[in-house]
């Protein structure tokens, strides 16, 4: 069963093989219309006839007596119909009748016995004798007239005929054809399969450059992708790899304070020490939510595919987003503030939206300090939606910028509470949604602020 199953799967050679015969039968059936369409132009006016009627004229100028030119009639007859019958496969006979200088019938061919052939008109013409067609001609000279009447064929015995006599020319092209193309088919291909094996017979974790010198121009590119593949697969391992070390460092910490704080708070004796324990375990607790939380956003983001984009008032859904965060900033005593427009209706992936709005608005509150205020506005600009996010913290130093966007980096500010994961969502929710993020200048000179652009269809 496996056997059919690898002779039934698809093959290059196969195809090509089956494609050269499937033209060589158009070139069969070409040839065979192309004589049907000439035979059909010169059905009456047949240039075969004529000559051979040409050639027994000529022959006849040396023929005296009645006796040699019944010997010549039947001699070709004879010799013309043993070829028709035995070269040619054709039905039917040559019909000859010999008339002297008065137009009386001295001979005729057995066809012709109780039959005469009607006077000539013209030097081809068509007529009927015994329900077949024939086409007649005529050898003249001074003394002798001889008529000649050659069976018309059929269009199938035509068509069988040339058919199969095209035949045995085609059969013997078509090998020599087909291995003028296996050949360099097999040769072409033979690189692929160096190719595949030495794939096959490599480790799962083995992601080095393939190393095959395509020495054909078609194998180049093939080459050249698999190689930009493989060093693609490297450095998202790499990323990968070093993203979950980060991890794993990052957590350690606040699951380090949980651990201490609740083994505090089990052994605190008074009501002071357990309310310390209990908030710092709270706080930890928190940290770490975040942390989980942001890790999760973080990996369904560098998750191919994108959420189909959905149709929404952008304005009033950002209104509604900002709401809590409002409430928070002022809390803490920071003003909060959302420059859009009354509505704005497009498409767009909400959830990567979302990453965005939230992660820039929480790292500015994060990083804040009580009385500064922060600045959203939303508006579009060129087929772009525009969203910054501002501040008058203390900002981003010039030197650290352009680590910013960087994965658990924190910058040289060691009262961060973050995990220095928030820009690394923003950017990479930016790239998803086809658009990108930049830092800016801050509110009144200060503080610092984010732009993030993106493509924007407006419905």
């Amino acid at each position: 069963m496996s056997r059919w199953r690898a002779a039934l799967q698809p093959s290059l050679v196969r195809r090509s093989a089956v494609a050269v015969l499937l033209a060589f039968v158009l070139i069969w059936a070409a040839l065979l219309a192309y004589l049907y369409l000439e035979r059909v132009r010169v059905r009456v006016q047949d240039p075969g006839l004529q000559r051979f009627a040409g050639a027994l004229q000529a022959s006849m100028v040396h023929l005296h007596t009645r006796d040699q030119a019944v010997a010549f009639v039947d001699a070709s007859a004879t010799w013309l119909n043993i070829r028709r019958r035995e070269f040619g496969r054709l039905p039917g006979a040559f019909e000859f009748e010999l008339l002297d200088r008065d137009g009386t019938r001295i001979h005729a061919t057995d066809g012709l016995a109780i039959e005469r052939l009607p006077a000539i008109t013209r030097p081809l013409q068509q007529i009927e004798l015994r329900g077949t067609r024939y086409v007649l001609a005529q050898a003249r000279t001074p003394q002798w007239t001889l008529n000649i009447a050659e069976p018309m064929r059929s269009d199938s015995a035509f068509l069988a005929y040339n058919g199969a006599a095209l035949l045995p020319y085609l059969g013997i092209a078509l090998p020599l054809v087909l291995l003028a193309i296996w050949l360099p088919i097999r040769s072409g291909l033979r690189p692929l399969q160096e190719l595949a094996d030495r794939i096959a017979a490599r480790d799962a974790a083995d992601l080095r450059p393939v190393g095959v010198a395509a020495r054909h121009r078609e194998l180049v590119p093939l080459v050249n992708a698999l190689d930009a593949l493989l060093a693609r697969m490297r450095g998202q391992l790499e990323r990968e790899r070093a993203f979950v070390q980060d991890a794993a460092h990052e957590i350690r910490t606040p699951l380090a304070v949980i651990n201490a704080q609740a083994h505090v708070l089990a052994q605190a004796t008074d009501a002071a020490q357990r309310a310390q324990a209990e908030a710092e375990l709270n706080l930890a607790i928190a940290r770490t939510s975040h942390l989980a939380q942001q890790l999760l956003d973080l990996a369904a983001l560098d998750r191919a595919g994108t959420t189909p984009a959905s149709r929404i008032d952008l304005a009033h859904w950002m209104r509604t987003l900002l709401g809590h965060a409002a409430q928070t900033a002022l809390r803490d005593g920071r003003e909060l503030s959302l420059d859009a427009p009354d509505t704005l209706h497009g498409r767009i992936d909400l959830p990567a939206m979302e990453s965005i709005v939230r992660n820039l608005v929480d790292n500015a509150l994060r990083h804040g300090v009580p009385g500064s205020s922060i600045a959203v506005s939303l508006r579009t600009e060129d087929s772009h939606l525009l969203v910054e996010v501002r501040d008058d913290g203390p900002g981003i130093p010039m030197a650290q910028r352009a680590h910013a966007f960087e994965r658990f980096h924190r910058g040289g500010e060691a009262r961060a509470s973050g995990a220095g994961l928030g820009l690394s969502i923003v950017r990479q929710a930016a790239l998803r949604l086809g658009g990108g993020v930049e830092i800016v200048e801050g509110l009144q000179g200060r503080g610092v602020g984010f732009r993030v652009r993106l493509p924007w269809s407006a419905a």
